[in-house]
């Protein structure tokens, strides 16, 4: 039986970029940064307030998971904003939008109120979009 689920897979454009993004703008922590055999980086990160779940921020390259052709339509779509990072939550949806705007985080809707809570999108250095919702 599955019981949870440790990581999910952010494919971002350059990696340490990514790094800054996610752990100077949005406060996230580092879990894991090294490299194993073939130059292959594992680079995780996760919120201050749960380490269960880590995202992998993975640079689409060629290699043994992708041909060549492959990484660049991965990149080509992170470019064009095709993916999702996922929904962020917060205790307090305006009082982190203004929090993050202030450290340059992009967004393009900014709070407001839904079906299921309050919700602002905002959009990572790579192109990735990203929800942040108060429940």
């Amino acid at each position: 039986m599955i019981t949870s689920i440790a990581h999910a897979t952010i494919y971002v454009l350059n990696q340490d970029e990514a790094l800054d993004f996610y752990k100077n703008k949005l406060g996230f922590e580092v879990g894991d940064d090294m490299k194993v055999e073939g130059g292959f980086r594992w680079l995780t990160v996760y919120p201050k307030s749960n380490s269960q779940l880590q995202l992998v921020l993975a640079e689409p390259k060629e290699g043994p998971m992708f041909s060549k052709d492959a990484a660049d339509k991965i990149r080509s779509l992170v470019k064009e904003g095709a993916f999702g990072a996922g929904v962020f939550e917060t205790e307090n949806c305006q009082k982190t939008y203004d929090a993050l705007v202030a450290k340059g985080v992009e967004f393009m809707q900014p709070p407001t109120e839904q079906l299921y809570g309050i919700e602002a999108m905002g959009v990572d250095n790579s192109g990735n979009w990203f929800s942040l919702v108060q429940r």
